[in-house]
């Protein structure tokens, strides 16, 4: 005779192990957290009142550092926000805000059919894809190439060099280029001087892009290679020493080791340029508009200081200024959408 043991079906042992005793809730809360890999909640507030308390313990000292910053960034950013309340009214400064009527959304009407306000969205958009296509990539080259120098005093006085300009203010940085390319600058001497024709620079509207383009170069690129270099340093030398074995040469280790390390940098400084694209210059804009004309000088900051200031129309300016932010907003929100798409963190995580 055969005795057949029976053994417990997959169900039944399931539900053997999983069955606890009536009354035993705080082992079964507590197997869901073994199971689930996730810290107990309070009922309510979504997450532990204990942790945020134990982590606030442990970084307190990088809190109360952060703190004076913080509390500068809501005075001086965020709470000048609830002015944008006049770009609803008839503001007048003579009678303030509580006393400015309401007109609702009529000013955000006359900001869409003034063609003058079209002309500057137009100029800002062109300087600033001329930019990122011309100028963005500058520094990341500089960087690459002071990276690749080996002596460290030569680095240093090369880093000085181009540094320096970024101290200089646009009236200065205006004022070198007109010595330089005005009509009597130093240029334009040299070719008289030898029976060519003077090259009008400084005023030419067709040559204004590569004339601002040139002066943000010069002031500005030598401080944007700081972020590169310091993500080059991050970067392990035993890479390029792998790629070096590898029998990569200096081309290839730079596009399969270099560019791949500033991967991340490179997008989170391009996602804050395009949330910065309506924002191009304006001191170094209103310093030279005069010279070649609003019709290729006029950006949405200009116009607005001349739309608000200037003429007085505060509520016209706030409107306009208003819907300048929130496209940057969304630019921001979208290009870090794509650079979640790709699979870099961007300006936030997801």
């Amino acid at each position: 005779m055969t005795i057949e043991t029976q053994k417990p079906t997959p169900e039944a042992g399931a539900h053997t192990s999983g069955a606890l005793p009536a009354g035993s809730t705080k082992q079964s809360r507590a197997g869901k957290q073994l199971r689930t890999g996730r810290r107990l909640q309070e009922p309510g507030t979504g997450r532990p009142k204990a942790g945020m308390l134990a982590r606030f313990m442990r970084d307190r000292s990088l809190v109360f550092m952060a703190l004076p910053a913080v509390l500068l960034l809501a005075v001086f950013a965020y709470l000048p926000m609830l002015g944008n309340v006049v770009a609803f009214q008839e503001y007048s400064p003579f009678i303030g805000i509580a006393d400015s009527p309401w007109v609702g959304l009529d000013n955000f009407s006359r900001v869409f059919s003034d063609p003058d306000f079209w002309m500057a969205v137009k100029n800002t958009l062109v300087i600033t894809a001329f930019q990122l296509v011309f100028f963005f990539p500058i520094p990341i080259a500089l960087a690459i190439l002071l990276n690749s120098l080996i002596n460290p005093k030569l680095r240093s006085a090369i880093q000085a060099v181009v540094y320096l300009p970024h101290f200089f203010s646009w009236v200065l940085v205006v004022s070198v280029f007109q010595q330089l390319f005005g009509g009597a600058g130093l240029l334009n001497q040299s070719l008289r001087a030898n029976g060519w024709e003077a090259v009008d620079v400084m005023t030419n509207p067709d040559t204004f892009l590569f004339l601002i383009t040139s002066q943000a170069i010069w002031k500005d690129a030598g401080w944007g290679i700081i972020v590169f270099l310091a993500a080059l340093s991050a970067i392990d030398p035993a890479q390029y020493e792998a790629a070096a074995v590898d029998g990569a040469g200096p081309w290839k280790r730079m596009w399969h080791v270099t560019l791949p390390g500033l991967r991340s940098v490179i997008v989170l400084l391009l996602i804050l340029r395009l949330g910065d694209s309506l924002s191009v210059g304006f001191e170094q804009l209103i310093l030279q508009r005069d010279a070649v004309g609003a019709e290729a000088a006029e950006v949405l900051d200009t116009f607005v200081y001349y739309t608000g200031v200037q003429n007085g129309d505060w509520s016209y300016a706030a409107a306009a200024g208003l819907i300048k932010g929130v496209i940057s907003l969304a630019l921001i929100l979208a290009a870090n959408k794509v650079a979640h798409i790709f699979g870099e963190s961007g300006v936030y995580s997801k």
